[in-house]
């Protein structure tokens, strides 16, 4: 199935300039996704026969196809969980963030440390087998990612997510981030399924 780029839903953002945001989807994501459906083509007529461990055109493909489609499922998630128009935070993601973390200021301390300590992406992911929610480190975007869970919020913390805006001064972007996150997106991905948050 060949992927087709999803369209931004706003030009600019607060703290996030037009231009930097169209760098980072028109340029880097879309390339992701075209580099997805490149190398599904090319995965459609490998030769299986000749494939082992060590190196084999189907292994190389395979390792490729993972890492660019979670850089266009990262990226999307990433741009949609983001608003020009921001939102306060509610329940159901508001109660939850509390009771796990203490409060809400409390897990906003932990994400944005993780984005000063991470090399590629911050996410809050819902676990179903712990039953709660937990932030990780994608060091890329084919490194971290936890099996079974539910992706919640998605923070770019590359240097192509703001180093037009901000240079060096990722702790900067990370703030703006906070201020734009689209809340109403985080709830319907919580209550997207049957989750125990009470």
């Amino acid at each position: 199935m060949k992927l087709e780029p999803k369209p931004l839903k706003y030009t600019e953002l607060p703290g996030i300039s037009t231009r930097q945001l169209t760098e980072h989807h028109d340029k880097l994501y879309v390339g992701y996704v075209n580099k997805y459906n490149e190398i599904t083509e090319k995965l459609a007529a490998v030769d299986l026969s000749a494939t082992n461990q060590t190196y084999s055109d189907l292994r190389e493909l395979q390792l490729e196809k993972g890492f660019a489609l979670n850089g266009v499922k990262l990226h999307e998630a990433y741009f949609d969980n983001l608003t020009d128009k921001p939102t306060e935070i509610i329940d159901p993601i508001k109660s939850a963030l509390i009771k796990q973390w203490g409060s809400v200021d409390k897990w906003v301390a932990e994400f944005s440390a993780l984005g000063m300590a991470a090399r590629g992406w911050v996410v809050l992911d819902y676990d179903y087998a712990l039953g709660r929610f937990d932030n990780y480190i994608f060091d890329a975007h084919n490194q971290g990612g936890i099996a079974n869970t539910q992706l919640i919020l998605v923070m770019d913390v590359y240097e192509h997510a703001y180093f037009l805006d901000y240079a060096t001064a990722r702790k900067d972007y990370i703030a703006a981030f906070m201020t734009a996150i689209d809340w109403t997106v985080v709830n319907q991905r919580v209550s997207a399924d049957d989750k125990k948050l009470t």
